[in-house]
């Protein structure tokens, strides 16, 4: 196994543009996945994509995590069922949970940042970036759900029944990041 590997890696380090696309579409259909794992509610549902958002963004650096979230999002955008409960189009970008989706893309940007830097060497820094990187995500999904709700339902139905939810997802991706950045560096 460990001669397959070292053979993987010599040939991302040969074809770099090829790794690079391999690794974005991976990572878009990663979270695709993840998205599937979803609660319906009037306006945002639950959804394990961000959890996939955190663990891409660390795992595939800046660059590719935010090439992902494009492709995700372009995915998506096109007719394909990714977006949580099997929803796609571009209404859904446009909706109540449109801000959420565009937020995932900084969020990517935020903890691939993060990554390139070193954070996944510490739990802690890990966890720090995964809370701010999810901080700027619930900003630009309060922004747009606040165009569908009343003013004074926006954190209701935005944010309140979310925050258990994606700290424990933060906790699981750091646990979890190591694993899949080194999965990754393989590749």
């Amino acid at each position: 196994m460990y001669t397959t590997l070292t053979a993987t890696k010599h040939w991302a380090a040969k074809n770099q543009t090829a790794a690079f696309i391999l690794k974005t579409v991976i990572g878009a259909n990663v979270i695709a996945v993840l998205a599937q794992l979803a609660v319906p509610t009037p306006f945002v549902a639950i959804s394990c994509q961000s959890l996939g958002v955190l663990l891409m963004g660390f795992a595939l650096g800046r660059k590719a995590a935010v090439s992902a979230l494009a492709l995700y999002l372009l995915e998506g955008a096109m007719g394909l069922p990714v977006f949580a409960n099997g929803k796609f189009g571009v209404g859904v970008l446009m909706g109540s949970s449109g801000g959420y989706l565009f937020g995932f893309v900084a969020m990517a940007a935020i903890l691939g940042w993060a990554s390139d830097k070193g954070c996944l060497k510490s739990v802690w820094k890990s966890l720090a970036a995964a809370m701010v990187a999810t901080a700027v995500m619930y900003a630009m999904g309060l922004a747009q759900l606040s165009l569908f709700v009343p003013a004074d339902k926006v954190l209701t139905f935005g944010l309140y029944p979310f925050i258990v939810g994606d700290v424990v997802k933060a906790l699981v991706a750091c646990v979890l990041v190591m694993p899949a950045y080194r999965l990754f560096q393989k590749i």
